[in-house]
């Protein structure tokens, strides 16, 4: 029997986190919650063992860019440029909050999923960072992948692999669906690792995945 995978897209305060729990190809839970410990008490419940998330799993250091995103660019895939924490924070506006939530989920994660800080998945309960558009890039090519038509060609995409997507009301939980997809893909030796254990790895299909 497959594991159990699950995927977290975060939001601001006010979108809160969607969470997706897969097993094979059955949906066993889709859930938006405002809570973290929400998260790590449902991902427990349905014996997960690896957990997409879409966020940053490591701030930016002084030195300058994270290395996964400098690998993601160098092969022409966009990414979030994360800052440091310290400049986060001074944001008057707090346009970084969902950075901070994310931060919130790791860490709420921590001791029942740790983050993944090998290039490869050595077994048990981990959790690790991914984004949609990666995804995507991954699973279409770089250049079939579109910001414009994300929302059509990530249910495309799941409904590809067999996964209905008829439930997911909004492109919110359709990439909660997507880390989740590739948590699967980890746990089956089938994702590749962006970066390095200082700043953090980025992980997304590999080209061998479909």
């Amino acid at each position: 029997m497959m594991s159990a995978v699950a995927g977290i897209d975060v939001g601001g305060d006010k979108r809160g986190f969607h969470l997706f729990v897969l097993q094979g190809i059955s949906i066993l839970c889709s859930v938006n919650s405002k809570a973290p410990e929400d998260l790590v008490r449902i991902c427990a419940e349905h014996d997960v063992v690896a957990v997409g998330i879409d966020s940053p799993c490591q701030w930016r250091s002084a030195d300058g860019a994270r290395q996964a995103e400098r690998e993601l660019a160098q092969n022409e895939i966009s990414s979030f440029s994360t800052l440091t924490r310290q400049l986060a924070l001074s944001n008057a506006k707090n346009f970084y909050g969902w950075m901070f939530n994310g931060e919130r989920v790791y860490q709420a994660l921590a001791s029942a999923y740790p983050l993944l800080m090998e290039p490869g998945y050595p077994k048990g309960r981990v959790s690790f960072e991914t984004f949609p558009h990666a995804i995507s890039c991954g699973m279409l090519g770089k250049d079939a992948a579109s910001a414009k038509l994300k929302s059509t060609q990530r249910r495309q995409l799941l409904e590809g692999i067999g996964i209905e997507t008829k439930m997911l009301k909004s492109i919110d939980a359709v990439d909660a669906a997507l880390c989740t997809l590739t948590a699967r893909f980890l746990v089956e030796g089938k994702a590749y690792p962006y970066g390095d254990a200082m700043g953090g790895y980025i992980w997304v299909p590999a080209a061998t995945s479909l």
